[in-house]
């Protein structure tokens, strides 16, 4: 770049300054500033090192900036009359980062770092500054150190020295006076100092992205986990990529391994993966290694020493091989620190990072996390001599009666406990094993594989009866005869053997001896499924008929009907004795009256269900009942009552270990509490059950459902960026759930990032939901996504792009012929799009003929609807707006002058560009002509303001004081006075209340400043 010419390399610095931090920034920035130091152009030298420096500040490259920061300090000593006032401060204000980058080169001795430290206080001294930021570079050395005294007497003298133009902002002071706190445990104290960044009122360019990440740990630790979770969603959002924030990046991850998240600290360390390599900042790679570490350590632990892998240099490396490496980098990095700090402390506090215990089993985060496969952990040795084991039969008969009553009663628990009861029994010889309980475990066995749909299920049951029988266990024959019959119909059996099978296991009940206290059971449960299997095989054998004969079903209808009438008479039998065979039946109507949708027939024979089950003591049967009626309750808008259902249905559910159960319960709820806008609430069922539909391994389908729910109820608490993250983390999930859903779900996270001030991002979900509705009938919705996509588009200076965005909307909101409004903010900012890139006659003619083509559309829709308010406010605003346009065109051609804050409104329109227009030659008669239209329409908008009423006073306000400005520059300020003194006389006599509390004051300082 040695052959560049001086403007060449300034227009490069420009654009530099401008490129995304990282490596390719600071490449060029160090070779802008070898060719200015060949320009022999001092002033342009010394403008590339300050570029450099800044180049490498928000980099991973950060301590490199101290070469060229010595040599700008040469430059300085040279000629410091080369330095004005702005210069000098530039230099005095990297002083400061210097000082922190020193510490953190290892290669530096502490003499030598003392030395700086000396230097940049006399320097600072003799300038006139403050030693506020002497202390805060005195307080990284005694940190780096170890020396608490003396970083304790220094944070002391810097929090007690004067701000000044020297003193770091206040976001970045109160981050590292916090971190003071909670390096020292005080976990509490650390919180409370970093109040004013968490709660956004001071925020900066790290801010609050770096106390977000450290406050994480500190939290936990508080029992604030809430918070925590909260704090990790939007700061790894903030701190996502960008590498002068991989520390942050750290511990993000150590927090994920610390809360039982490791699969999601696994996919942010992936994500990273670019940055595990030796960094020029080795502190930095040191702390960003360490939060790796602590996740590595824990997959170890785990089990996942040898069947993950990340990639490392562009090598897949398994978790164990990668420990290895970074761990030997790390600890180097550390010895390195503490040989010249002369001592261990740098080693001794990473190997306890690394070696720490989780905090927390598992704290649910809400964002979706590929699971990690299943291992078996490595446990550490035992410190001391485990205690002796307990005998394999020991307790065992009560371990069985336990299960035996939880099985007869249909307890939730019951698997768990014959799980427990066959792990038992395998420890023992057979001949030492009760043979009832060996046929009880295969029992369960046997129905574990039916519910299955396994194969092997009916030879399963099979030898489970025979074992019953043989050991004279008649009721519990009758039990397994009925359930091979419905086994034989799950698996597909023809309808004549499986009505076989039900006749027989209907006969073993009633052949039980009468004085069998479960006859009476056994012979009603056989009814009732014979019921409901005899309905499928009406219905199987109905579709074969159908098929055959393309008939119409009419049997199916019929078989409905005999179902409907039988588990009637059932009620009527049994509802006394058997309640929660009954609660079944009425169940299973209340779901038929539903398919026929007769909600008014269902409801109460879904509550009738729940309470038989709970008065029967076996309220986890209650469950289903509840939130299918909760459901209903709520798609009949009577959401209170919804409300109830659910709840009883998470209350009733306490028992319940079937974790999608568990998931249906609360997002239900959840539901429930977001259409009553309890968001707060449904934020946290949600949240649960998207854990649980994650532990049932349905992430991709429950799973997204629920966190989309979150994602609404974060973004009706005004958690915006972490509604954001959830529903990014499960977007792929949801575009795979209909057309329909993927479309909202842009649609949502379009709106969610436009709110963040993403506009790209946002403009890109806007562009796809278009793609995805292109084929609809309705042109509307597409024109919608249009003109978002193109609104955002402008925001982020895409101006050619949001031109093709708006035309395209144009063109379809133009097919409904509805879209008045839409269609006239369209050619609205299509004219301040023309003017961006410079304000000239023919760009301003093009702007007038869009703002006139506005208009016209708006008062044609006028003439068919005189009186509609918003048809004439939008024309008011068009005319506002054409005004606006005419006085950038004035403002071209006139010097640059400075408003005041009483003067006319911003020149810019809707996209905010402040271009530097090309220069043209109206002469005096041309630009008198523009103001005077100019003023014109601000009266004609002003007077359309005035008949829609007091809720466009400020509006009004706006046009007329915009006039009596345009009026003064005409030269005649007392016209512009009059207008806003006919205003406040106006305004004066309204009723206290009606008028902006600022508009008076406001409409009088113009009046002075016009009179003066």
């Amino acid at each position: 770049m040695s052959t560049m010419t001086d403007e060449e390399i300034r227009q490069a610095l420009q654009q530099n300054r401008g490129l995304p931090y990282g490596a390719a920034r600071n490449a060029q920035a160090e070779a802008l500033t070898a060719a200015a130091e060949v320009s022999g152009d001092p002033a342009l030298f010394r403008q590339a090192l300050i570029t450099q420096i800044d180049a490498y500040e928000y980099s991973a490259e950060r301590t490199r900036m101290v070469v060229p920061f010595a040599r700008l300090l040469q430059e300085y000593d040279r000629d410091p009359t080369a330095f004005d006032g702005g210069h000098a401060h530039a230099l005095f204000w990297r002083f400061k980062w210097v000082a922190g980058r020193i510490v953190e080169s290892p290669e530096i001795p502490i003499e030598t770092v003392t030395r700086w430290l000396d230097d940049m206080e006399r320097r600072y001294r003799i300038a006139g500054y403050s030693e506020r930021a002497v202390r805060q570079s005195e307080f990284y050395l005694a940190h780096a150190t170890g020396d608490r005294e003396r970083a304790e007497r220094a944070i002391a003298r810097w929090r007690a020295a004067d701000r000044d133009s020297m003193s770091d902002c206040r976001a970045c002071e109160t981050h590292t006076q916090g971190w003071f706190w909670a390096d020292r445990g005080e976990d509490a104290k650390a919180i409370e100092v970093w109040e004013p960044v968490l709660g956004g009122d001071q925020t900066c360019m790290e801010e609050p992205h770096r106390v977000l990440a450290r406050s994480l740990l500190p939290l936990v630790r508080l029992g604030r986990a809430d918070e925590a979770r909260s704090h990790h969603l939007r700061g790894y959002r903030l701190a996502r990529g960008k590498e002068s924030l991989l520390r942050s990046i750290g511990e993000h991850i150590e927090f994920c391994a610390l809360t039982g998240n490791e699969a999601r600290g696994l996919e942010i360390l992936s994500e990273h993966a670019v940055h595990l390599g030796p960094l020029a900042d080795v502190d930095t790679q040191m702390e960003f290694f360490g939060g790796a570490l602590v996740l590595l350590h824990r997959l170890n632990r785990l089990g996942h020493g040898a069947d993950l892998s990340v990639p490392y240099e562009g090598t897949p490396r398994t978790v164990d091989e990668l420990y290895g490496i970074l761990r030997d980098q790390a600890l180097a990095i550390a010895a390195r620190f503490d040989a010249r700090n002369g001592g261990s402390r740098v080693s001794d506090e990473l190997r306890e990072r690394i070696g720490r215990e989780p905090l927390l089993d598992v704290l649910p985060l809400g964002v979706r996390s590929a699971g990690l496969p299943r291992a078996v952990p490595v446990t550490p040795a035992p410190a001391a001599a485990p205690t002796r084991p307990e005998a394999p039969g020991a307790g065992l008969d009560a371990l069985v009666e336990r299960a035996r009553t939880a099985r007869d009663s249909g307890h939730p628990g019951a698997d768990a406990l014959w799980a427990e009861v066959a792990a038992r029994i395998s420890a023992l010889p057979a001949s030492e094993v009760d043979p009832l309980v060996t046929a009880d475990v295969a029992d369960h066995q046997a129905l574990a594989a039916a519910r299955a749909g396994a194969k092997e299920a009916p030879q399963l049951l099979a030898d489970v009866r025979d074992r019953y029988r043989a050991l004279g266990r008649a009721e519990r024959v009758a039990l397994t005869e009925l359930r091979l019959a419905t086994a034989a119909a799950q698996s597909g059996e023809e309808p004549g053997r499986v009505r076989e099978l039900l006749a027989a296991a209907l006969r073993a009940a009633e052949a039980l001896d009468p004085a069998e206290p479960l006859r009476t059971r056994r012979i009603a449960l056989a009814e009732l499924s014979s019921m409901r299997v005899e309905s499928y095989l009406r219905t199987v054998e109905a579709t074969r008929t159908q098929d055959h004969d393309h008939g119409h079903g009419h049997g199916e209808e019929h078989g409905h009907e005999v179902l409907v009438a039988g588990l009637g008479e059932f009620v009527a039998t049994y509802g006394t004795d058997l309640p929660d065979l009954t609660a079944e039946a009425e169940e299973t109507l209340g779901r038929l009256a539903l398919s026929a949708g007769d909600t008014g027939r269902a409801l109460p024979l879904l509550a009738s269900a729940a309470a038989r089950v709970v008065g029967a003591d076996r309220p986890w049967e209650a469950v289903d009942p509840l939130v299918l009626r909760a459901g209903v309750l709520l798609s009949l808008e009577r959401p209170e009552e919804a409300e109830e259902a659910a709840r009883s249905a998470l209350e009733h559910a306490a028992e319940v270990v079937d974790a999608e159960q568990q998931g249906i319960v609360r997002i239900t709820l959840a539901d429930v509490l977001l259409r009553r806008d309890s968001a707060a609430e449904a934020a946290e069922h949600a949240l649960t059950a998207a854990h649980w539909f994650d532990q049932a391994g349905l992430a991709s389908d429950g799973g997204a459902q629920a966190r989309l729910l979150l994602a609404r109820a974060y973004a009706g608490e005004g958690r915006t960026a972490d509604a954001a993250e959830v529903l990014q983390s499960t977007l792929p999930d949801l575009l795979q759930h209909g057309e329909g859903q993927a479309v909202s779900a842009r649609e949502f996270l379009g709106n969610l990032l436009r709110e963040l001030r993403d506009a790209r991002g946002a403009a890109e979900q806007f562009l796809l939901a278009a793609e995805l509705v292109r084929g609809w009938e309705d042109p509307r919705p597409q024109a919608g996504f249009a003109q978002a996509a193109a609104d955002c588009l402008s925001d982020a200076g895409l101006a050619g792009e949001a031109v093709a965005a708006y035309e395209r909307a144009l063109e379809l909101r133009r097919l409904t012929g509805e879209a008045v409004v839409s269609e006239a903010r369209i050619l609205r900012s299509l004219a301040w799009l023309g003017l961006r890139e410079a304000v000239t006659d023919e760009t301003t003619a093009a702007a007038r003929t869009r703002m006139d083509e506005a208009a016209g559309v708006l008062e044609a829709a006028l003439a068919r609807d005189p009186e509609d308010p918003e048809l004439r406010s939008e024309l008011a605003q068009t005319w506002h707006q054409l005004a606006q346009v005419l006085d950038r065109r004035v403002s071209a051609e006139l010097p640059d002058e400075d408003g005041d804050e009483d003067g006319r409104e911003g020149r810019e329109g809707r996209d905010g560009s402040g271009t530097s227009p090309a220069r043209n030659t109206l002469g005096a008669a041309g630009i008198e002509a523009l103001r005077l239209e100019e003023i014109g329409l601000w009266e004609r908008a002003a007077a359309l303001y005035a008949a829609l009423g007091t809720a466009y006073l400020q509006e009004r306000f706006q046009c007329l004081n915009n006039a009596a400005w345009t009026d003064q520059e005409l030269g005649r300020p007392a016209a512009g006075a009059a207008r806003i003194s006919a205003l406040i006389e106006e305004v004066g006599a309204l009723p206290e209340g009606t008028a902006p509390e600022w508009l008076l004051p406001q409409a009088h300082r113009v009046v002075t400043h016009l009179t003066a």
